[in-house]
């Protein structure tokens, strides 16, 4: 979860900071308000994570997807004769950036 962040250390001043990097202005009346709303974030986001744990759910999965390289033969002429226009064994195709 977030480091240094748990629902009992949570403070106005900290509440201050967030405010000043998100640039909102709040009222000396909201802080307390806004640092019980933090709170309750942080302890359903803490309650959550303690489930995921129990239930062993993994909730990222990296995921290998290698597959085997194959070589698949291909008629290359019969290719090239499909294309517009052929070079030396290349696509010509028009050019769109200038140097």
């Amino acid at each position: 979860m977030y480091k240094g962040l748990c629902m009992e250390n949570i403070t106005q001043e900290e509440v201050l900071k967030i405010a000043a990097l998100s640039k909102i202005e709040i009222a000396q009346q909201d802080i307390p308000e806004l640092v019980r709303r933090l709170q309750n974030v942080l302890s359903y986001a803490e309650r959550v994570q303690d489930i995921a744990k129990e239930a062993e759910i993994v909730l990222f999965k990296n995921i290998n997807a290698d597959r085997e390289d194959v070589v698949v033969s291909s008629d290359t002429q019969a290719i090239l004769k499909q294309a517009p226009q052929e070079e030396n064994g290349y696509f010509v195709v028009p050019k769109i950036i200038d140097n």
